[in-house]
């Protein structure tokens, strides 16, 4: 067999040599985007952009993994300051606000204009759309979507002799539960409070029964006393309880402490579900996250933004990437390659989903949980408002401060940075 090179040749010689010519990439995208969790989920976001690709060959996606959450926002954004093209990222949900104050993105529906992409806009699950529907419109569309839930070893609570499928449904079944388990090699419980303290902090104030921002994004009640209560009990596990560590807990390491066996119970993202699960050498539960007034978790992650100084070309050509990406059998893919809820219904409806959950129940529990999810936290000034409750709740945990001074500091610094905005 005669081998052909079209090293040299012209596209007519290619073609009249009965060669297979590479459809030429009309329209380029750049995305920059997040992982929060560790793992190889950079290749999960790969395979799925290979796949877009092969069947969307006049577009071609450079998928550029940016570090956590924030530094994507500060990676894209200083991209685009300096003229560097970017048409999309999936960046924190929680950055809308901050998103459309500087002008930088535009809303869904200016691009989503068909019939069918309605629909599509309508697919996903309500509490996911929160943090991006403002003022009536569409500026987020979900992707990399979680709740906080509760993973435990099964083994130390048989060990123990408690019941290894009655997780705790309760804090004070928590504190029970979470004695009974401690001892000199192994903490019953560890609640991050590095990397997203706030969101932790979040659902606890949550299940005490107490929102720390409003709807609008315009006020935080960080020094309500039931929020300062909150801040007590997340303290008196570890001081007055001894079922957690003083001081603070590491995000980043709490995964392998729970598979080394450090601690028998740990709150953190769904999002680490497929790692843990690869990673166990123990029998594992997952729970949804325990109760004092109520149940509730806040949703987490990220979101899909479009940005403004795209062309019509590349926007259409970004539309069709996120609605290939959110799509039921593409999220039904990253929710098993990753932990991450699927997005939508429809992605719990299909073939791989279905029988995936069947195998690992475990998968269904974030999803399960977002019937009593709320938003998860965002103002105005997200950043800066959310360093300095980060700030507060390290400082109580830490014992530097009193919890409600801590929180009263604070609530001032986000009134002050929110008042522009009023």
């Amino acid at each position: 067999m005669r081998h052909f090179s079209t090293t040299g040749l012209g596209l007519a010689t290619a073609m009249a040599a009965g060669l297979a010519v590479p459809a030429t990439a009309e329209t380029e995208l750049t995305m920059y985007y997040p992982i929060a969790v560790g793992g190889a989920l950079t290749e999960v976001v790969d395979g799925i952009v290979a796949d877009f690709e092969a069947a969307n060959p006049d577009i071609k996606v450079n998928a550029i993994y940016s570090g956590n959450y924030d530094d994507t926002r500060v990676r894209a954004l200083s991209a685009l300051a300096s003229g560097e093209p970017a048409q999309l990222a999936v960046m924190f949900s929680i950055d809308a606000y901050d998103l459309i104050e500087q002008e930088l993105i535009i809303p869904f529906e200016e691009v989503a204009t068909t019939e069918a992409d309605q629909v599509w806009l309508n697919s996903f699950y309500p509490a996911l759309m929160a943090n991006g529907k403002i003022e009536g419109q569409t500026w987020g569309i979900p992707f990399q979507r979680s709740t906080i839930v509760a993973y435990y070893n099964k083994d130390m609570f048989r060990a123990a002799g408690l019941d290894p499928e009655a997780p705790p449904a309760t804090w004070d079944e928590m504190i029970e539960m979470g004695k009974a388990l401690t001892n000199d090699n192994t903490y019953g419980l560890m609640i991050p409070s590095t990397g997203y303290p706030y969101w932790m902090f979040q659902a606890l104030a949550i299940q005490n029964g107490k929102e720390v921002m409003s709807g609008d994004g315009l006020t935080t009640y960080f020094d309500d006393p039931t929020v300062v209560e909150t801040l007590e009990f997340w303290k008196s596990l570890s001081t007055e309880h001894g079922i957690m560590p003083t001081g603070t807990v590491e995000w980043g390491t709490l995964r392998q402490a729970f598979l080394e066996g450090q601690t028998a119970m740990m709150w953190h993202s769904t999002g680490n579900l497929t790692a843990v699960k690869n990673g166990a050498s123990f029998d594992f539960g997952v729970a949804e996250l325990p109760a004092n007034v109520r149940k509730g978790s806040p949703t987490g992650g990220g979101n899909f933004y479009l940005f403004k100084d795209t062309t019509d070309e590349e926007r259409a050509a970004a539309l069709k990437l996120i609605q290939f990406m959110t799509a039921p059998e593409q999220a039904a893919a990253w929710s098993i390659g990753t932990g991450y809820m699927g997005v939508s219904p429809a992605a719990y409806e299909t073939e791989a989903l279905k029988t995936y959950t069947e195998e690992f129940p475990p998968a269904l529990v974030a999803r399960n949980q977002l019937e009593n999810a709320v938003a998860e936290f965002s103002t105005f000034e997200t950043a800066r408002v959310r360093d300095g409750l980060n700030n507060a709740i390290q400082s109580a945990l830490t014992g530097a401060k009193e919890p409600a001074d801590a929180l009263a500091e604070a609530q001032a610094a986000a009134e002050r940075l929110l008042r522009d905005y009023q």
